[in-house]
């Protein structure tokens, strides 16, 4: 078999993107006089001269990406529309299709010119709050029937000053009440809010020219596709340490997302993901360590916040957390306390475990194998120790294990997997089919690499479903998207992350370039880009595909086509889909787990709809009462259907509880994985695949 492995030139990445992370800071007295220096000038050069050679779609630097590129600079200050006026976004109109000429001659002016007034009027809007406040929380109206719109991506730009200042006016009006719900006290709500507002009007102070720059320059980069990154020495490091798993952590890849740090994605077996009281989507808008105060960092730099939560391994840090699952205006968090330390390779393994099913009348037994990610231990590999670990090899003990024990079939569960090794995604293919190729990858000048199983006979041969979902990713894709095109799995579950690149990391004279420089395709020739692998069968989506996934990224690179690399062969599955979603609409209708998901989600959408939020006290307590209510009916009804005793009210998370262990818990009680092995014998019965016990 081909081995698909980086020069020693280039280091490639298949797996989710680690977001790029700002830069430490040093206290200044002003930004007035914040300049690129030479340095920095000649980097955005060689970044622009990078993209042109190198870049995967080599789409020109022109007016059209000059557009882009100012449009996204203005929504990555202000997203909201919350600080620049009218007048400034006319005054930097005129700059709307030169920015692709100032990049070329190295000319950054423009990018800190638009960085600095957006410090100027942030500052602006802090003095502002701070003056609201000192005015004294009691002094705030909540009997009146004024709204906030929340919702103010697509808002017009303030004419006024006068206008800014009504829209803070109820911003700050907002925030006291959101904390006066939630039960802090008038003079605890003052304290928190002031030491807010002037920890972000310190922070602006400390602002240097290394972070105007790498603002400016990865959007720029990003203007590519969302995957292209400038990464600026600190983030260079910062990049290192996630890649190499090297320091102590809470086990999360997290970005910025307006005055909040959003949680982008779990490590499998990482220490955040073991608490099972986090999920992608979760803001962080506290952290403390250990038993001391939680430290409020709504406002902070990403890096900032970075350093807050690592730590020793064996330390424990203490996160406030507002759930994704909250309606918009509902600001109630929890805490999670989270021991940090080092992700295992043993922890990421591939496991076993059994699923009986009783159908029909009839028992079944198969076999699930979780692989959490794509792993290589490169170095004994290297060295040539024979007992390397790897995601292929686990999996192949595993597979003679459950044969042994006779199973009707196997499912393989992706859910969660972020990706990791290209190689070991295309060794592990190479055990359910005969021979052939297994991936496409086509690089910047439309060659195409094609890599294969080049040993004959598959390794097993049997009844097999894979389990995916929304952050299942990159090699996860590649290892779902063949064995659905060989038609070797029924695939089960949702829609894919769509992460079809590959990424390559180069140095700089000043930080580094990560840029996109090649295409994975399906054997199909379908991409696995943007739009990921479809399953056969679909169940409700417990993550927002609208606010996760490769489709909710600006600028993500197209899905497309090419040129297959198998010829089409008669699908096993085909005739009996129509059967098997019939079947699972009727079970799934009546499962007290699918049911409340898919009404948990309605009313997660119907409450990400609201654009506005009201200022009334009254009416915000009665929301607030009308929601919970809701929700603990919801959970009710599952709980009814399930045989359990109803709850008088929703239970809150207990910070000091321990996390369920995954291995005491029976497989039969994961909906998803009990439904995926229903369907796989659904199949095998309609297939005369297997003989009835």
């Amino acid at each position: 078999m081909k081995h698909y492995l980086p020069s020693t030139a280039l280091a490639f990445f298949i797996g989710l993107s680690v977001m790029p992370m700002s830069t430490s800071v040093f206290a200044a007295n002003s930004w007035d006089n914040l300049q690129p220096d030479r340095e920095e000038v000649i980097a955005s050069l060689n970044i622009v001269e990078l993209l042109k050679r190198h870049h995967y779609s080599k789409p020109p630097l022109d007016d059209k990406r000059s557009v882009i590129i100012y449009d996204s600079y203005l929504k990555l200050l202000d997203p909201s529309r919350s600080y620049f006026l009218a007048s400034d976004i006319a005054e930097f109109d005129k700059w709307k299709v030169q920015f692709d000429d100032f990049l070329k001659s190295g000319d950054l002016n423009a990018g800190f010119t638009i960085y600095k007034r957006y410090l100027d009027r942030v500052k602006s809007r802090l003095d502002f709050a701070l003056a609201e406040l000192n005015k004294g929380v009691d002094k705030f109206d909540f009997t009146t029937k004024e709204t906030l719109l929340i919702d103010r991506k697509d808002s017009p730009w303030a004419k006024s000053d006068a206008e800014l200042d009504d829209l803070w006016r109820k911003r700050v009006e907002d925030e006291v009440l959101r904390l006066k719900i939630a039960g802090k006290e008038p003079k605890a709500i003052q304290e928190l809010l002031t030491k807010r507002y002037k920890n972000q009007l310190a922070r602006l102070e400390q602002t240097r020219s290394e972070d105007v720059f790498q603002a400016y320059i990865n959007n720029f980069a990003m203007s590519y596709d969302p995957h292209t990154n400038y990464l600026s020495p600190d983030s260079a490091e910062n990049f290192d340490i996630n890649m190499s798993l090297s320091l102590e952590g809470i086990g999360a890849v997290l970005q910025s997302d307006n005055d909040n740090v959003k949680i982008v994605r779990l490590v499998p077996a990482g220490p955040a993901a073991k608490t099972k009281q986090v999920a992608p989507s979760d803001k962080i808008i506290g952290v403390a360590q250990g038993d001391k105060e939680m430290v409020d960092v709504i406002g902070w730099r990403l890096d900032e916040v970075v350093k807050l939560i690592r730590g020793a391994k064996g330390s424990v840090v203490r996160l406030e957390v507002i759930p994704a699952t909250n309606a918009p205006n509902d600001n109630t968090s929890k805490i999670v306390a989270i021991t940090r330390e080092a992700v295992k390779l043993e922890e990421q393994a591939a496991k076993k475990s059994i699923l009986n099913l009783k159908q029909d009348g009839h028992d079944y037994k198969l076999g699930v194998i979780e692989i959490p990610a794509f792993y290589l231990d490169f170095k004994a590999y290297r060295a040539g120790d024979p007992e390397y670990k790897s995601t292929t090899r686990d999996v192949k003990k595993l597979l003679t294990e459950l044969q042994a024990e006779k199973v009707d079939g196997v499912v393989i569960d992706l859910r969660n997997n972020g990706g990791g090794s290209l190689q070991e995604a295309t060794e592990l293919t190479s055990l359910f089919i005969d021979k052939g190729p297994t991936v496409l990858v086509r690089n910047a000048d439309g060659k195409v690499d094609v890599l294969e199983d080049e040993d004959t006979g598959a390794f097993y041969k049997g009844p097999m479903a894979l389990l995916v979902n929304r952050l299942s990713a990159s090699a996860s894709e590649i290892f779902a998207g063949a064995l659905q095109d060989y038609h070797r799995a029924l695939i089960i579950g949702g829609q894919t992350f769509g992460k079809g690149t590959v990424q390559t990391i180069q140095p700089l004279n000043h930080g580094e370039l990560k840029l996109t420089l090649a295409k994975f395709y399906r054997v199909s020739g379908q991409s696995t880009q943007h739009q990921g692998v479809l399953p056969d069968i679909a169940y409700p989506s417990i993550i927002d595909t609208k606010e996760i996934g490769e489709s909710a990224l600006p600028e993500s690179m197209v899905y497309d086509t090419i040129k297959p690399a198998i010829k089409p062969v008669v699908d096993p599955f085909k005739p009996f889909l129509e059967q098997l979603k019939a079947r699972h609409d009727a079970r799934s209708s009546k499962d007290p787990e699918f049911v409340f998901i898919e009404n948990r989600l309605d009313l997660a959408q119907k409450l990400m709809a609201e654009k506005t939020v009201s200022l009334n006290e009254a009416e915000r307590r009665a929301q607030h009462t009308d929601i919970e209510g809701k929700q603990l009916a919801l959970e009710n009804i599952r709980r009814k259907a399930k045989g359990q005793d109803p709850l008088k009210e929703l239970k809150k998370e207990d910070e000091d509880a321990l996390p369920a262990d995954d291995d005491k818990t029976k497989p039969e009680d994961d909906a998803y994985l009990s439904e995926t092995g229903r369907i796989l014998i659904d199949y095998l019965n309609l297939n005369g695949a297997v003989a009835k016990k």
